[in-house]
């Protein structure tokens, strides 16, 4: 293809699917009162149809995952080891071994309320099981499914030519990472992780970056965002909360990627020597025309139905089988430290010397939240709900959603994923974004309080 031809038919191959991949992932939508993109709709959709049951087949999946493990490290069956992608799945490391052990063992005991009571409280092993893994569940069903769009069609590749100039020099990323992002901030922070991790599968994100990406733009959703926010009695400031958190999230995403640990991370491969693709357009090339040029070869490359709809079910067997047991194992570890032992109390009290120092009242009471949110997102404010400043439920809130790193979700599937994070990473990442967005929020926060 020349300089200045398209192929029609190529062409139409890439705007017609990454149209309705922009509509299912990136554009909001009003339902019930509720601002929520397609596949986070039907995501719902499928949850309330199988409320009841989902449980049970979260369970069952979860045990499967955990008996196939130890069936294919022990017996070694042929018959797996010799398909690439069966082997992937189920021949993990004794690390990951015990975790899917762990996971089918916490889930066995919640679902049938057996074994001690530390682990199936309705705030443990019921809070994954019954509300956050029946959400995880249906939305890997569906932003699998729909994955291919928007990876296989081109418009990443259009989208990378075109913003390597504002990622690259401000977050020392790719310009299709801002797919990643607006797919986390319009839709949901698992949906990033997904997106991210097949793109550094396929070879078009570094080690460095993918981690980048995923423990900086897996952002909170505007929907759960205005969950937190009620939760602390503070809708009236949805707009200043919001604008709040961009604002951090930008500062902290353009620091964070150039200390340690993201920093060190290798600029290697993962199954590649070089990277997939050019973002910098060539001599005779504009931006718009190079980004085009390999859009419109990427979608002409052909893929069918079946093809598309295999690699949508593969996407999604990934994340039931090699995700879901690790959200549950490590999560439901987070969540029993953060409520049964005080260590997350004490783990805050160096924080109280810097919340007096930036003036934020009942400094005390607020220094446990900022760190029981790496157990769950949302304990900080079901705490801080309590406290009477106003002022100080605005920072909670806030600093909460834009911490990113919690186990019983986003922090579980980095773990679970093949993007090149450990636990003392997100451990570090998180303390960094804390101090980091702290200050911002509690200057705003004094602005309108």
């Amino acid at each position: 293809m020349k300089n200045n031809q398209i192929n029609i038919n190529g062409l139409l191959r890439f705007i017609v699917p990454s149209i309705i991949g922009i509509i299912l992932f990136m554009v909001p939508i009003s339902f019930q009162g509720e601002i929520t993109i397609p596949v986070a709709l039907f995501s719902g959709l499928v949850e309330d149809l199988l409320a009841d049951s989902l449980p049970f087949i979260i369970t069952g999946l979860i045990s499967i995952t955990a008996l196939i493990s130890i069936f294919t490290k022990f017996m070694k069956p042929a018959f797996i080891l010799n398909n690439d992608y069966a082997k992937n799945l189920f021949n993990v490391s004794p690390f990951w071994l015990i975790t899917r052990v762990l996971g089918a063992l916490f889930a066995l005991s919640t679902l049938l309320e057996v074994g001690p009571e530390w682990i199936w409280f309705e705030y443990t092993g019921g809070l994954l099981l019954l509300d956050l893994l029946p959400v995880l569940f249906a939305v890997f069903l569906f932003a699998g499914i729909f994955l291919p769009l928007l990876l296989e069609f081109g418009l990443l590749e259009l989208c990378g030519a075109l913003l390597n100039k504002i990622m690259r020099p401000l977050f020392t990323l790719p310009g299709r990472s801002s797919i990643d992002c607006v797919a986390s901030w319009l839709g949901d922070g698992t949906i990033g992780v997904i997106l991210t991790n097949k793109q550094y599968e396929e070879g078009y994100y570094s080690k460095r970056e993918a981690a980048v990406i995923g423990t900086t733009f897996s952002a909170v959703s505007i929907t759960f965002s205005l969950v937190v926010l009620a939760q602390v009695n503070l809708q009236h400031l949805f707009a200043p909360y919001y604008l709040t958190i961009i604002l951090s999230g930008v500062v902290a995403g353009i620091i964070i990627p150039r200390i340690p640990p993201l920093s060190r991370k290798e600029d290697t491969f993962y199954n590649t020597e070089t990277r997939q693709f050019k973002e910098t357009a060539p001599t005779g090339f504009s931006s718009f025309s190079w980004g085009l040029k390999q859009a419109v070869e990427k979608a002409s490359k052909k893929m069918g139905l079946v093809q598309f709809l295999k690699l949508g079910m593969k996407n999604v067997l990934d994340m039931w089988f090699g995700v879901m047991p690790i959200v549950m194992a490590l999560g439901t570890i987070a969540v029993i430290i953060a409520e049964f032992t005080p260590v997350f109390s004490w783990l805050g009290m160096p924080f109280i010397p810097l919340l007096n120092l930036l003036r934020i009242p009942e400094a005390a009471e607020a220094s446990q939240t900022l760190v029981v949110g790496f157990a769950d997102m949302f304990l900080p404010a079901v705490i801080g709900a309590s406290i009477e400043s106003e002022l100080t439920r605005f920072v909670i809130a806030t600093v909460s959603v834009t911490q990113l790193i919690y186990m019983s979700e986003v922090g579980g599937l980095l773990l679970g994923s093949k993007i090149p994070v450990s636990i003392k990473d997100l451990v570090i990442i998180f303390i960094q974004r804390t101090l980091i967005t702290l200050p911002i929020v509690a200057l705003v926060a004094h602005i309108i309080f």
